[in-house]
Formats: structure tokens, sequence, C-alpha cells
């Protein structure tokens, strides 16, 4: 067994030890030692994960079967890890970035009680242990594993504070919403083992080509339906706005560098199976688009800090989609690294704000704040300026490569692209304004208060925004520079196998440089204005009573998506609940079993009756008793 082979196990194992020591000894430890703790095995995982990257850096892929997960005469299925390029990218994102969580957060939840400090430490591990498990499963059941894993610590996560019913019910609300996607995606997972007789990702990949194009749409439209659930796509998109009701790490850890991305690796992952299905192309990119524009236009409206940002992640995964609905399985895996960074970076940011601020969301009660916090102003508006796609940031590689693609692919994709970026530099910028420029609106006692936040919170982001600023240059285009683009041949022979039966069967004209150049000048100036029209706009933001109307007032209520499933499914099931509980349980099935018992006390009550203690009245019933016997033997 390899080196890599031998150490790999570690990287989720790591995080697992952190999760059972904070989890079983939260009475006993102090919580600086919780934080180390907790902190400490990310690191080391990250560590382990940066020595993993450079084993498979020439394009080696890794292997370890560790003991048999099921085995039984039919089924065998083994506790497998792969260890790739993507998988070992996805690595990096989530212990990388999951450290930087832990570490402001040892700051950010300092105010907790001890004990529920190291409970929120624990749950923190077992979330980055079950999203390396997904990603380093070597097989669909280990990936599923994860899957699972992820939804059970966003439960517990959003619902930390659990005191506050409201905080229940968003967990809930995410939990539950989960399931359905889950629910495609294990039906997938059957189809295939029945198709293939197993689930392993190397033999599934080398014998795709022996579905039937029926099978390959029905498992790829399964698998695309857990996404939109894990991954927060119409019609499941909803939970994700909703979690922000957890504390603003855990949003930051969902919304960056776990769970939300757990749907585009497990598409990425499955590439050649969602390439030789067209239809499913097809369904990813229109779905991804429709949520990356309805969520911007959402967006633009609110008035939560945390809630702009849970839109935002909602709209840029729909970019993501896109991309890989049009087979740009690179560009959605390299923005999915860049959002990692900025969008981090942009919750940590509001994090500190909202620390400041005394736990004000509202970014109507905010501004001017830019004097008072320094190191987060200038890595916050850094932040905004990559997820608005302004080069060199990071966010204007990642989301011209897909929009170029996505021109290939038709006009229209791009056309309805650029106006979801111009949307997203308006609603950030709009954000900015709002809460760093102008005067203060908050109260005298507020801006008695207001302070940078301390180091363990100000070096994260500062590390993120240096990451936000430079980590697009992992993927400059060939327009600009001739091999620049590292991650695509870093991730090459992920995607080798697809490449080829692109060429073969599905061949397009490559865009000539003028039109590429031109595309991304097109994008960049329609931002640009939106971006300096929002500074204009909200730069000297003065507080106002007057309600919505019209147009802002449906944005404002995010088109009545919620009213509407409230109305369409939630009262429907639980008048349909009410019925089976009241009707069918209380006076159907309750009601029979009572009555039994009711019909047997009766009747014993009569029957006791007989027991008069009179002679004459046994001896007549003794002899009533012989004649029926006499008459039933006589007769018979």
């Amino acid at each position: 067994m390899s080196n890599t082979l031998q150490i790999v196990w570690l990287i989720p194992f790591l995080p697992l030890i952190g999760f059972l020591v904070n989890g079983l000894f939260r009475k006993q430890l102090s919580k600086s030692l919780v934080g180390i703790i907790g902190s400490g095995v990310i690191l080391a995982s990250f560590a382990l994960s940066v020595y993993v990257f450079m084993q498979v850096k020439g394009g080696n892929i890794h292997l370890a079967h560790y003991f048999n997960f099921i085995n039984t005469d039919s089924i065998k299925v083994g506790f497998d890890f792969q260890v790739d390029q993507l998988s070992s990218l996805f690595l990096l994102i989530i212990t990388g970035v999951g450290f930087l969580i832990h570490v402001y957060s040892t700051s950010y939840m300092h105010e907790e009680d001890s004990k529920d400090f190291a409970k929120y430490f624990a749950y923190l591990n077992l979330f980055v242990f079950s999203m390396l498990l997904l990603v380093m499963g070597g097989n669909y059941i280990i990936m599923f594993i994860g899957w699972e894993g992820v939804g059970l610590c966003s439960y517990l996560l959003i619902g930390f504070w659990f005191r506050n019913n409201d905080y229940n019910n968003a967990a809930k609300k995410a939990f539950i919403m989960n399931r359905i996607g889950d629910l495609g995606f294990l039906l997938a997972v059957f189809w295939l083992y029945n198709k293939l007789g197993t689930t392993d990702y190397h033999t599934v990949f080398e014998n795709a080509g022996k579905l039937t194009p029926a099978d390959l749409t029905g498992i790829t439209l399964l698998l695309f339906v857990g996404a939109t659930g894990k991954s927060a796509q119409i019609p499941l998109y909803t939970w994700l706005p909703d979690a922000m009701a957890g504390p603003t790490p855990v949003s930051a850890l969902i919304h960056a560098a776990t769970m939300v991305t757990a749907g585009i690796y497990m598409i990425a992952r499955s590439n050649i199976m969602f390439t030789m299905a067209p239809v499913t192309h097809y369904v990813i990119a229109a779905v991804g688009l429709a949520t990356a524009i309805l969520a911007a236009t959402i967006a633009l409206k609110q008035n939560d800090i945390k809630k702009v940002l849970a839109y935002s992640t909602v709209s840029q995964l729909g970019y993501m989609f896109l991309g890989l609905g049009v087979g740009a399985y690179t560009g959605a895996v390299f923005h999915v690294m860049t959002h990692a960074f900025f969008k981090a970076l942009l919750f940590l940011g509001a994090g500190s704000v909202i620390h400041a601020m005394g736990g004000e969301q509202d970014m109507r009660n905010m501004g001017g704040l830019k004097k008072y916090m320094s190191i987060t102003h200038i890595t916050f508006l850094l932040g905004c300026l990559a997820i608005a796609g302004m080069p060199p940031f990071s966010g204007f590689f990642s989301k011209d490569e897909i929009l170029a693609a996505a021109f290939k692919q038709n006009p229209l994709y791009w056309g309805l692209g650029v106006a979801g970026a111009m949307m997203t530099a308006f609603y950030m910028f709009r954000l900015y304004g709002m809460t760093f420029l102008g005067k203060f609106r908050g109260t005298h006692e507020q801006e008695h208060h207001l302070h940078e936040s301390p180091a363990a919170i100000t070096v994260p982001l500062s590390i993120l925004a240096v990451l936000a600023v430079i980590g697009g240059l992992v993927g400059i285009p060939e327009v600009f520079m001739h091999g620049g683009h590292k991650l695509e041949v870093f991730l090459e022979p992920i995607f080798a196998t697809t490449n080829e039966y692109v060429k073969e069967h599905q061949p397009h004209e490559a865009l000539s440089h003028s039109t590429e150049l031109g595309l991304m000048a097109a994008s960049v100036i329609g931002a640009l204005a939106a971006l300096l029209f929002a500074w204009n706009k909200f730069s000297k933001y003065e507080k106002t009573d007057a309600a919505e109307t019209g147009l802002g007032k449906i944005l404002a209520n995010k088109w009545y998506v919620d009213e509407l499933y409230n109305t369409v499914i939630v009262k429907p099931l639980n008048s349909f609940a009410a019925f089976l509980n009241n009707v069918v349980e209380k006076k159907g099935i309750d009601g029979a079993v009572n009555g039994v018992g009711k019909a047997v006390n009766y009747g014993s009550r009569q029957i006791r009756l007989l027991q008069s203690g009179q002679v004459g009245t046994y001896v007549l019933l003794m002899v009533v008793g012989i004649l029926v016997l006499f008459i039933i033997q006589f007769f018979l």
C-alpha cells in the first residue's frame, strides 16, 4: 500500500475524533481546549489534504479498500476511498476554509455556555467529517452516507439555538426538504446497482455505455433530484435562506465549504453519465439558470444582511448548475472553489458586522461602519468585487468561463446569465452601501459599542480576502495566457473520458478569441454599470418607513413562494394529518380497539349476573344445557 493510502483515512478520521472528544467531554473541557481540539483536528486534516493534493498532481488516482461495508451473497459494497484530482481539490476547500471558520467560531461563539460551546464544535467537526466522507467515498453508497451526514449536521446546527421555535422550524424545513431530494438519489443508486451490479465509480463509469438511453436519463434525472435538494435549486431551494437561523459561522460552512457544494461534486464526479444523457443536461441548465435569476431578483429587495447573502448563494449555485448543464464541468468546479473563498469571506464579514451591532441584522439600521471597522470593511469590499465578477478578482474568471460555455450552447443562456450577473453586482453593492457607507442609522447605544472584531475574526477574514482576490489566477483563460488554466490541466484526468465522448458525439466549434473577449467585456461592463448604479444609490442611503409596493413588494416577499408552498403543500398535509389523527386513528383504530375492550367489559358484567348463588338457578341452567346438547346431538 502506498504512503498516500496509508494516511488518507486520517483525513476524515481526525475530525471524527474531534467530534467524539468535544462531544463526550463537553462538561469537563474548557472553552480554550475545546477550540484548540476542534480547530486543531481540521488543521491536521488540511495538512494531510495538502500532502494528498501533491501526490495526485501528476495524474495519479489512488483507490483504497478498507473493509466490506455490505457483504452478502447477493450484495457486496466496500468501504472504499478514491483519492484523485477532484476529491483532493474538494479536500483542500473543505478543510482549508473549514479551519478558518473553526478559528473564527472560537471568538464568535465565546459568549455561549461552555457545555454548549463544546457541543457546537462537536457538531462542526461532525459536519466536516461527513463532507469529507462524501467526497472521498469510492462508490455511491459511501457518498450517500456522507450525504446523509451533512443533512443531519445541518439540522443540528441550524437549530443549535433550539429554545427559539422559529429556529427549530427552520432546521426541520432543511431536514425534510433534503429528504425529498435524498429519495431521488437513493432510487438512482438502486437503479444503478440493479443494472450494473455495483456502485463503484470506476466500474460504473467504465460500463456507462452498456446502459440504455432510458436508463441513463432516468438515473441522472434522479441524481439531479438529489442535487436540487442538497444544493438548493428550484423547487427545493427555500430551506437554504431559512438556514440563516443558525450561528453565522454555520451559515458560512454550509454555504461555502460544505453541504451545498455536494450536488455539484456528485454531478461532476458522474460527468460521463450526465454527458451521455443530453435530456438531463438540458434540464440541469434550465433549472440552474432559472434558479440563478429567481434568487438574484429576490436578493434585490432583502434587508436582512444574511438573507441577501443566502439568496446570493442560491443564485451562484444556479450558475454552477448552468455550467454543469452545458458541459463546462471544470468551470463549475472552478466556481465552487472561488465561491468558497468569497462567500465564506462575505458571511464571516457579515458575522463581524452583526457581532459589532449587538446582533442586529437589518441593513436599514446600519450604515457608516467603514470608519469603525476598517479591516472588516476592506475585506468585505474585496469579497463584493469578487462575487460581482470584477477583473482580476477570482469570481471574474470562474463566472466568465461558465458564461462562455453557455454562449456556445445557446446565446440565450449567456444573455440571461449576464442579466443575473448584473443583478448580483447591484444587490451586493446595495448591501455594501447600506452597511458600510453613509451615516450610521442604528441606536446611540449600538454606535457607542461599535468596534473592530478581535484577531480570531479578522485574521480569517484577511486570509479569505487574499484568496478571493488571487484565487482565480489558477484558471486564466487561453485568450489571456496560453496554458494559464492550471486547474483545467489538473482536472483533465477526471474529465478525459467525457472530453473524448464530446469530441466524437457532440462536437462544438471553439469560440474565437475576439468573440470570447467581446463576451467578457460585455459581462464586465454590464456588472460594472450595475455596481456603480448601486453605489450611487445606496452610498448615502436614508432610512424610510415607506412600504414596498408593486414588484418591489413581490420581491421583498420572495415571490410568495413560501406562501405558495404553505398553501398548496403544508396546509393540505397538516389537514390530512389532522384527519388521520382525529378520525382514522382516534375514532377508527382507537375506537375499534377500545370498542373491543368495552364490549368484553360489558359482556363480562352481564355474564357475572348469572352467578346468583341460588342452587335452583344453577340446576335450571344445567338442565337447559343438557337439553341444548341433546338437541345438537340429535339433529347433527
